[in-house]
């Protein structure tokens, strides 16, 4: 069981886990809660995702998923955030603060952490307030990021 320390108060009634690997209902449930459905047009490539992933840490309220966070990398010079997840019902109540923490503990003599996510409203604010900022605002240099996706 994990035990990072809490950005929020976190409800009593949640539980992180990084022991616990999700059943892929479980998995396709959550990422389907959030609008995720790219991932949940493939059950088995995320399920191998999963698995192939660095670190995968879990949010459970009794038997039902209800967060995630999962790193891929090499753990040595990158962590990458490559997946936060709270179902809309426990959203705003610290859990995802403490998913990012918990997922990103085993790794603070990492150099770089980093994560690709949306221009939605509020992932700027969420991040920022974890500690991250954006590629062309890194001081003293300034840094540029790249992606290519795949259709």
């Amino acid at each position: 069981m994990v035990e990072p320390a809490t950005p929020r108060e976190m409800p009593a009634s949640l539980e992180l886990r990084d022991d616990r690997m999700p059943g892929s209902e479980a998995l396709i449930a959550l990422y389907d809660a959030v609008g995720w459905s790219a991932y949940t047009a493939a059950p088995e490539t995320l399920v191998a995702a999963l698995a192939g992933s660095l670190r995968v840490v879990t949010a459970w309220h009794g038997e039902h998923l209800v967060g995630l966070a999962r790193i891929v990398g090499d753990g040595a010079t990158i962590a990458y955030l490559q997946d936060v997840l709270v179902h809309p019902e426990h959203r705003r109540s610290g859990l995802g603060s403490r998913l990012v923490a918990a997922a990103f503990a085993p790794f603070g003599d990492v150099r770089q952490h980093v994560l690709l996510t949306d221009d939605e409203p509020g992932q700027r604010a969420f991040y920022e307030s974890l500690g991250f900022a954006e590629a062309h605002d890194v001081r003293p240099r300034q840094l540029r990021a790249f992606v290519r996706i795949q259709s």
